[in-house]
This record gives structure tokens, sequence and C-alpha cells, in this order.
């Protein structure tokens, strides 16, 4: 059995790693081995956590690694990956230490087979999508007839000679105004969209034709950016895109009220030719006169008509004239008719209203004489009645106890204000209360003796 006695005193035990310490020096390795790369996978198990951080595995057909993009680094990347996207990630190896797990710090990420170019190119028309710039609804119809074609386009440009050989094989009667521009190269799109607004500012043609010719997507870039395209949407006219080739895409292209494959199509879109226009206005020359036509027929028709049932002035004069005269009569005999009926009415009702109407002469005497003996005999009811009276107040007079007391008569009540009428309702010592004709004294009873005693 081993024991410390039998260890060797030279002897230094290594030293023992914490789990944090081995994981710390492990991330360290990782880190100092593989400097910023780019790797390329599909995205899977992506999450974003309330602090802003992304997380998720990038794989490919064989492995898989885990993944975490800092708040910091994603408010940058542009756009939100999703599930099975393909993706570049310029990426830091290290050790989550916590739970020791192999991951990569994302730096950078990019839609995978994209360069930099159509990474910004998708950005921008996201951004722009979001803020309602290509809204179907926002597009303005191209006029019918269009007088006269501006064209935004470099004067060098074989585009330029395109579209002028397409308007004047056309529309000759069009009128065109050129608004030149350089359509590549360094400020290309800040005067591409100065010449956007000029034309908008003058409002001197109908349509407007923003292009120029085919090219790689470096040469196109001046029509993908955000200037151009907020220029076109705030143009006056409305605007077609003829950009490039038919299967290059540019902001400018969706931007525009129109697109057009090429220079030489927004050309034909702009305007209609002339023989359609002399072939359009014949035939309405001819469905004019043939309306015309037919109107005449029908007026001459209806005249034939009329001038059949057209009498002479004379005889229609002297037939309204009697017809006149018949009016006059029946509106004679429908006035006086009904006056008459109403005279004889009223002379009735005068007669019967003479025969019922009371004699107010005789009625006002004998009201008057009825008055007065009402009068007469309402004094005689008040003089019995004040002797009546007068007898009442002699009686009651007489009555009155106060005169009772001044012929020298007393009142006589107990403490509690009862009337005395006996000596036996009184007690010795009792104390009583004498009302007297002029005021009352209170007396003390000695002693009470009987009337019989």
């Amino acid at each position: 059995m081993f024991s410390n006695e039998d260890a060797d005193p030279a002897y230094t035990a290594p030293p023992v790693l914490s789990v944090t310490a081995l994981n710390q020096q492990v991330a360290r390795l990782l880190e100092r081995s593989f400097p910023l790369v780019w790797i390329g996978g599909e995205i899977s198990n992506f999450t974003r956590a309330a602090s802003g951080h992304w997380y998720f595995t990038l794989k490919d057909d064989a492995a898989q690694v885990r993944a975490v993009m800092f708040r910091g680094r994603a408010q940058y990347a542009g756009f939100t990956p999703r599930e099975g996207d393909k993706v570049e990630v310029r990426a830091l190896v290290t050790l989550y230490g916590a739970r020791g797990d192999y991951q990569i710090n994302v730096e950078a990420i990019r839609r995978a087979g994209v360069g930099a170019l159509y990474e910004a190119f998708l950005r921008l028309k996201e951004k722009l999508t979001a803020q309602g710039l290509f809204d179907q609804e926002r597009k303005r119809p191209l006029p019918l007839f269009a007088r006269s074609v501006g064209i935004v386009t470099s004067p060098q440009a074989a585009a330029l000679r395109d579209v002028l050989t397409a308007l004047k094989r056309r529309a000759p009667h069009v009128r065109i105004v050129l608004y030149p521009a350089p359509v590549q190269g360094q400020g290309a799109a800040e005067k591409i969209a100065d010449a956007i607004q000029t034309a908008s500012r003058r409002a001197e043609v109908d349509v407007l034709i923003v292009g120029r010719g085919g090219g790689s997507i470096e040469d196109l870039w001046s029509f993908n950016e955000e200037v151009v395209a907020r220029a076109i949407v705030g143009a006056s006219m409305p605007v077609i895109s003829g950009v490039g080739h038919e299967t290059d895409f540019t902001i400018a292209d969706f931007a525009a009220d129109l697109r057009a494959a090429t220079p030489t199509a927004a050309a034909e879109l702009a305007v209609t030719p002339r023989a359609d226009w002399l072939n359009s206005l014949s035939a309405d020359a001819g469905d004019l006169r043939r309306a015309m036509e037919r109107v005449l027929g029908d007026a001459g028709q209806s005249l034939d008509s009329l001038s059949r049932r057209l009498l002479s002035p004379s005889s229609q004069i002297e037939h309204q004239r009697l017809k006149l005269l018949g009016m006059a009569s029946t509106l004679t005999h429908a006035v006086r008719g009904p006056l008459n009926r109403q005279s004889v009415t009223l002379a009735q009702l005068q007669q019967r209203w003479a025969r019922h109407r009371p004699d107010s002469r005789a009625m006002r005497t004998q009201l008057a004489s009825e008055q007065r003996h009402l009068v007469a005999s309402m004094a005689g009811q008040l003089r019995a009645r004040r002797e009546a009276m007068a007898a009442l107040a002699a009686q009651l007079e007489l009555l009155n106890p106060q005169r009772t007391l001044e012929r020298g008569y007393a009142i006589v009540s107990n403490a509690k204000g009862k009337v005395l009428h006996a000596p036996g309702q009184i007690k010795p010592r009792d104390v009583l209360r004498v009302r007297l004709a002029e005021g009352s004294v209170e007396i003390g009873v000695s002693g009470v003796q009987d009337v019989f005693d």
C-alpha cells in the first residue's frame, strides 16, 4: 500500500487544471491557429434571442458546426437568414467555455454564390420594397397619345441611336427631348437622377425613357443606386426603364412605371405608330360618316311625317278660336254657378240668424232689476247678521270670568294649575294660587275647615 512516507521528497506533482482554465487555453489555441476565415454552408436551427444575438448551426452534407453572431454584428447583416439558406460567413473559430462546445463567432454574413454588388442589390431591393416604392398601385399608366418623349441616357450611347431610330420609324410626329447623363462610372447615378429631376421640373414631355445598352453588373450599377430609384418614383410623368438586355434587371426597372426589355422596346412602348393612328382615324371617320347619314335619314322621315299632319295656318287659328270660346263659356258657368248658390245659402243663414237672435235690450233691463234686488237682499241679511252678532257678544260679556273677578270673586288652583272647588281638595301646607281681578297671589294653607264644621 502506497503512503506519504514512501514518496520521493524530490518529486513534484504536475499542476491540476480546472475545467474553466482548460477550456480557456483550448479557446486561445483555436483562435491563434485559425484566423478569420470565410466558411460556406446551410443555415439550420436559426434563433434570434431577445438580446439580439443570432444562434444557428452551419452545416453541409457531412458535418455541422455551431455558430453565434452577436447583436453588434448582426445589425449590419442587411438581411435575416432563414432555415435552409445557403450563406457564407466570415468567422473566428473558438470554444464556448461554459459548455466546452466548439463553435464559430460570425463577424459578417452574406448569401452564398453572390458577390458584394449583388448582395448590395438585394439589400436595396428589399429596403425599397418594404417602403412601397415598387407597389403596383403606385404605377402610372402611359399616356394614350404622347406628343413628346424625353430620353435620359448618354449622347454617345448606342442605345440612344436605337431609340431615335425606333421613334422616327413609328412616330415621326413626336417631339424628342434628350436629357444627357453618363450611364456608368463615378458619380453617374447622381447625374442620372439630376437629369430625371430636370425633366420632371420642366414638365415638357408626356413620357420619359431612362436607359442604356447591355453590360456587366458593374456597367449597369448606376441604375441600381437608391438616388436613381427615388428620382424615378418622384418624376411628374410616367417613366419607362430600358436598361440592358432582356435578362438584365436593375433597381430602376422595379421603380419605373413600366419596364422594357431593351431601350428599343422602351421606344416602342412609349408611342403608338403613326400608321395605327391613321388607320384608327380613318375607321372613326367612316363610323362618323355612317352615323351622320343615319341621323339625316331619320330626320328626313320625321319631316315627311310632320308635313303630312300640318294644317293651314288660318284653319288652325279658327280651330283654336272656337276652342277658346268654348273654354271661356265653360269657365264662366263654372264660376257663376257656385257663386249664385253661395249667395242663396248666405241669405238663408241670415234669415235663420235673425229669427234666433236674442233680445239683448230686454235681457239687460231684467239683469239690472235682478241686480238691484240682490243688493237689497244682501244688505238686509248683513244687518240681521250684525244684530245677531251684537247679541252674542253681550251674552259672552256676561259670561266673561274677568267680570266675575271684578265683582270680588277669586279663582283658586293648586300648584299643578288645577282649579279647586271644595275644601276636600286642599291639604294643610299646600301652596295655592289665587287669581284676582288685577293679578294673582300664592298663599300657604295652615289648616282646612269643612263648611259644615
